[in-house]
């Protein structure tokens, strides 16, 4: 009983640790946001507590975010991920449910192909993939930025091995009923499946809310920017205006962290079946 109530300490202490360790620098990213201008560096050097308690600190760099490119940036942020995600799934579901559910030659080798490009980092061809974009005349549109995420193999892989779990027996009696794959799919798989549509979804989410290589590439013009890029423009060549720098920064961070909070259950419970079956 010792022992075990020592362990529960100890790994008590290690999570706590863990979450002031993640929690801090956002926290102090925050403080440093309410302190107009670059004020907030004199709290740092030497390092002072009024960094983190921002003792007559405003709003005044938000609301300065307000009606400019970066708000302009962010609007177009949240249409790309949510365009990404809905074309996205749409790719996504019905080659996973082939992947799972149809025997043909090849099964195996098409699905580690799937896996093996998805592990390629996509900074290594975007430079030569925005050329083909330019000839295509797809650069500065809002096209030239969904379409490399669209085919994303992570969550190729997760609704995979989701679908893999489903009780074959389920999946048998809707053929007995004369259900086809599509309406198999459609009318007994999907409904099972928001845990796993969630996560791929918050893959599709995340690969296009932090990208900068590739929208620097392509969306060139102030109305096709992406937060990350508007947020990058904020800092010039004769003023760097930190504070705003430090809230849009927090803006960009929060958003995915208060998803993944509301979504943590589905989330958790589509990674946890991906190592269920091969």
């Amino acid at each position: 009983m010792r022992q075990s109530r020592s362990a529960t300490i100890l790994l008590l202490a290690a999570a706590v640790a863990t979450a002031m360790a993640v929690f801090l620098p956002l926290w102090w990213v925050f403080a440093s946001s309410l302190r107009p201008g670059n004020s907030f560096v004199k709290y740092t050097s030497p390092l002072s507590w009024r960094a983190f308690i921002p003792v007559g600190g405003d709003f005044t760099n938000y609301s300065g975010l307000l009606g400019g490119e970066f708000t302009r940036g962010l609007l177009n942020s949240f249409l790309v991920a949510g365009l990404t995600i809905l074309f996205g799934l749409a790719i996504a579901v019905p080659a996973a449910w082939a992947l799972a559910s149809i025997e043909f030659p090849g099964r195996g080798a098409v699905f580690a192909f799937v896996i093996v490009v998805s592990m390629i980092p996509f900074d290594t061809i975007a430079i030569p993939l925005s050329s083909l974009f330019q000839t295509w005349h797809l650069s500065d549109s809002y096209p030239g930025l969904i379409l490399p995420a669209l085919a994303n193999g992570f969550a190729i892989f997760v609704l995979r091995q989701f679908f893999l779990g489903i009780p074959r027996e389920l999946i048998d009696a809707g053929e007995v009923d004369g259900l086809g794959r599509v309406a198999t799919l459609w009318r007994i798989v999907l409904p099972l499946s928001r845990p796993a549509l969630i996560g791929a979804g918050m893959m599709l989410f995340l690969s296009q809310w932090q990208a900068y290589l590739w929208p620097l590439l392509i969306g060139t013009s102030p109305e096709r920017q992406l937060a990350p890029i508007a947020l990058a423009n904020l800092s010039t060549l004769f003023s760097v205006n930190l504070g705003q720098i430090l809230a849009g920064s927090f803006v960009l961070s929060i958003i995915p962290m208060v998803l993944l909070l509301f979504f943590q259950k589905q989330y958790s419970a589509s990674l946890s079946t991906t190592g269920l079956k091969g």
